[in-house]
């Protein structure tokens, strides 16, 4: 009886440390800049907005090295009474392309399927952002996760707000 409550206990702490470690999902371009012992520059450019959330591109340079990081930053601002908090997530340049083709494929395909049961599709960034379209009630819903700050990560956007989020990202694709 001890060996199976022990190993109860040490798999819910495993399924919560895991949890814990994706919602902390850095991209490497953010494990570059926190990079320690050397002099970091940060020069952001900004491609736009898109319901609040904020896209830029932001390219890393360690000044002694030289070497360089590139990635899409989405940033969502949250006013909450007196004050705003904002969370920001990375796409490393080397993702972009399939964010693209997600997007895409969200926009020709997947959203004039009408699936029998409720469905997610989705395409995830290992900095954490999200995108997707889920389909319930009869229809598709679009989003855009940049993180969870205080349970309010959603972005809701529309259809049609997917054909911006792909020219901004050529946009910043062009600026990487």
């Amino acid at each position: 009886m001890k060996k199976i409550l022990f190993t109860i206990i040490i798999g819910f702490l495993t399924i919560i440390t895991n949890a814990q470690e994706k919602e902390n999902a850095l991209s490497n371009a953010e494990i570059f800049s926190e990079t320690t012992g050397t002099l970091i520059q940060k020069e952001f450019l900004d491609i736009g907005n898109l319901k609040k959330c904020n896209i830029q591109t932001i390219h890393f340079t360690d000044l002694i090295s030289s070497k360089e990081k590139s990635a899409i930053k989405f940033e969502y601002e949250i006013a909450k009474g007196t004050s705003t908090k904002s969370k920001a997530t990375y796409v490393d340049s080397d993702e972009v392309e399939m964010l693209l083709k997600s997007i895409k494929l969200m926009q020709d395909k997947i959203n004039s399927k009408k699936p029998a049961n409720y469905t997610e599709v989705y395409f995830r960034s290992r900095g954490g952002f999200e995108t997707g379209c889920l389909y319930g009630d009869g229809g598709w819903t679009t989003y855009l996760i940049v993180q969870n700050i205080d349970g309010e990560r959603y972005v809701w956007i529309s259809i049609a707000d997917l054909a911006i989020l792909y020219t901004m990202i050529e946009q910043a694709k062009e600026k990487l």
